[in-house]
Parts: structure tokens; C-alpha cells; sequence
């Protein structure tokens, strides 16, 4: 998903008290600890994690592994033998994968049904539970098209005109979520037989390609204060909701982020966590999975991952509210499509746009 959202992991299991585990297979150290594997971008407030600790007894250690897809990849490798006892991070573009490779123990969370219908993806099997979702959209950095005197792009036709040419940064579609959520935001709005022949134009528009989101967003993209300017690409795929991670701390607050959201290029991205089969520890996941979906978590979770909590109830916070783009329609594919076709779909990008 999704922030500065992306801390680095070292950065965030400092900021919260967790450790972070280097062993593969590792698991859960005893049975007072619980073991989280997730993508980079997993971020809690240190009280929020002592309220667990202190509500459970289980103490959390954090698995980071890279952005989502090599996240997911990573826990294919060591499915028997999990690497932890919940995962957290796998999304609508990645699930279908995550449950035909068997990866999930089936849970259903406390709390479920405070989620509406149409994020609960696996159809009642509750292999895996919703726990947050966002738009991945082409952000700009304003003062470059402030200073350049050109109006910032708003839909995924501009993003091939000549006054774009070689200002867009994308992530890998086959080791990215937001890369591959990118891809299929094309799809949706192109077609089946009309995605290729777009991303043809954008190969030939100077786009360029990196492994992951934290490469694009906080070395490429000229708009990340994280990056502190040092990127030269004022176009870069991230989240709709990546404004208010460059105002959060700001005094006083700005009238509008520096950034801003192209909001005809959206996509609609949906994270998820799943009790890992073979878990050492099946009962602390349990209870992890619970917490994750309680309020206090829900709550927490905007400005620390700077994604929208799925509980009905959660309240969302002012700066997330005030800054982040609204977007009234986001493009989707139905998830058994994405299923049916998405290898073939990542290896025809990969060939089109890598060599």
C-alpha cells in the first residue's frame, strides 16, 4: 500500500519498538511473541502496538520484505514454513495468487462485519480479511509545473503528450503493487487489446521504470521532501492519498500540498491479511488479525500508511481529509479477470516496456 507512507523499514521498527527479523523461516521466537511479515510500507503508532502488547501479552515482531510483490513472492517461497504468523499487505492485484499458492490459514476476524461487502474479496472464505484500501494515481509536483508554466496532467491520454515527454516515473509491474495497479488502471480504461498499444506511446513519451515504490517516490520524484528535491522526474505513480504525507509536521499547515493527484489515472487498491499456514504461533496471529482490524488500529492507520481504514465507523483524521485528493470514480478490474490473466498480462508489459 501505501506513505511517507513508505519509512524505510529500519527507520519504522526503530519508531515503533519492534524488532525487525533478518532470518528466513524464522517464525515466531515463543509463544508470547506474534511475527508480522508485510511489505515495507506496514506503519503503527508505538502506543497503538503497547496497547496489543499490554491487552494480549504477545509482543510483535516486524518481517519487512520489500514492496508487496516481493513481499508475496517471498512468502510463496517459504509457504510450509512460514516465515511469520500473519502477513499483512497482499492486495486485489496479487490476492488470487496468494490463494491459489494455499498461503492462509481460513480466520474470521473479530470485527468483519463493520466492513463493507464489496472490500471482503474472498467471497465468505475469510482466507484473508480487509483491512485497508486506497487509489494508486500519477502524483505531481506542483512548483515544477508552476515553474515550467504547464498545466499538470490530469488523465492517463495526457500522460503520452509531447509536453510530458520524459517527466513520468512508473515502478516495475512484476515486483511492484503500485507498478502492477498502474498497469491495470490502463486496462480498465483501454481494454484488453488497447492497454499494449498505449503503453507503447508512454514507452516512446520517455516513461521510466524502477524496481519499487520507495525508488520512485523518494529517489525519482523531484516532489518527495523525503527525496528533499534530489529527483528529477515531476510525475510519479503513488497514492491518492500521498498529499498529506508531505504536509504532515508543517507549520503552520499550507493552503494545498506541494503535491497533487492526476485524478483520471486512478485505481483502486485494496490490502489485505491472512493467518500464514503452518504459523508457530496460530493464536497470537489470531489475535494480531483482531487487532488489526479494531478501531484503534483502523484509526491509527491513516496517518501512518496514509491509506483509508475499512471499518464504517473509523473516524478519519482532519490533515488526511484536507489534503488528500478525492476521487469520485477509480478504475477497477474484476478480480477473477485480473486472476485469469494476470501473469500474461505482467510478461507482455515486461516485454513490451523493459526490452
Amino acid at each position: 500500500m501505501s506513505t511517507t507512507r513508505r519509512i524505510t523499514a529500519t527507520a519504522l521498527a526503530a519508531a515503533v519498538g519492534m524488532t525487525a527479523l533478518a532470518a528466513c523461516g524464522s517464525g515466531s521466537a515463543d509463544a508470547k511473541t506474534v511475527t508480522l511479515v508485510s511489505h515495507d510500507s506496514f506503519g503503527a503508532s508505538k502506543s497503538v502496538l503497547a496497547a496489543f502488547e499490554k491487552e494480549t501479552g504477545y509482543k510483535v515482531k516486524l518481517l519487512p520484505g520489500g514492496d508487496a510483490g516481493k513481499a508475496v513472492n517471498q512468502a510463496i517461497l517459504s509457504k510450509g514454513n512460514p516465515q511469520g504468523d500473519v502477513f499483512f499487505g497482499i492486495d486485489n492485484t496479487l490476492l488470487s495468487r496468494g490463494l491459489k499458492e494455499d498461503l492462509f490459514t481460513p480466520y474470521k476476524a473479530k470485527g468483519l462485519d463493520g466492513v463493507p461487502a464489496d472490500l471482503q474479496l474472498d467471497k465468505g472464505r475469510h482466507r484473508v480479511t480487509p483491512l485497508d484500501y486506497g487509489d494508486i494515481c500519477v502524483n505531481y509536483d506542483r512548483a515544477y509545473f508552476d515553474r515550467h508554466k504547464i498545466a499538470p496532467p490530469k488523465t492517463f491520454d495526457d500522460l503520452i503528450k509531447p509536453e510530458y515527454k520524459g517527466l513520468l516515473v512508473t515502478e516495475n509491474s512484476a515486483t511492484s503493487s503500485p507498478g502492477l495497479a498502474f498497469q491495470l488502471g490502463t486496462i480498465a480504461k483501454y481494454g484488453e487489446t488497447g492497454w499494449q498499444g498505449y503503453w507503447k506511446k508512454l514507452k516512446a513519451n520517455g516513461v521510466e521504470v524502477v524496481d519499487g515504490w520507495e525508488q520512485a517516490y523518494n529517489d525519482r520524484f523531484s516532489g518527495s521532501a523525503a527525496g528533499k528535491g534530489k529527483g528529477d522526474k515531476p510525475l510519479v505513480v503513488s497514492y491518492a492519498s500521498s498529499p498529506p504525507a508531505e504536509v504532515m509536521g508543517k507549520k503552520p499547515e499550507p493552503r494545498q500540498a506541494p503535491t497533487g493527484v492526476a485524478t483520471g489515472t486512478c485505481f483502486r487498491q485494496i490490502e489485505f491479511g491472512g493467518l500464514l499456514k503452518g504459523a508457530r504461533n496460530e493464536k497470537g496471529g489470531k489475535a494480531l488479525l483482531d487487532f488489526l482490524l479494531s478501531k484503534k488500529f483502523q484509526e491509527d492507520m491513516p496517518l501512518k500508511m496514509f491509506v483509508n481504514p475499512v471499518l464504517k465507523d473509523a473516524k478519519v483524521p482532519a490533515l488526511f481529509t484536507k489534503y488528500g485528493a478525492k476521487i469520485d470514480k477509480s478504475a477497477t478490474v474484476d478480480p477473477e479477470t485480473i486472476t485469469k490473466n494476470r501473469e500474461h498480462w505482467i510478461k507482455q508489459w515486461s516485454s513490451l516496456v523493459l526490452k
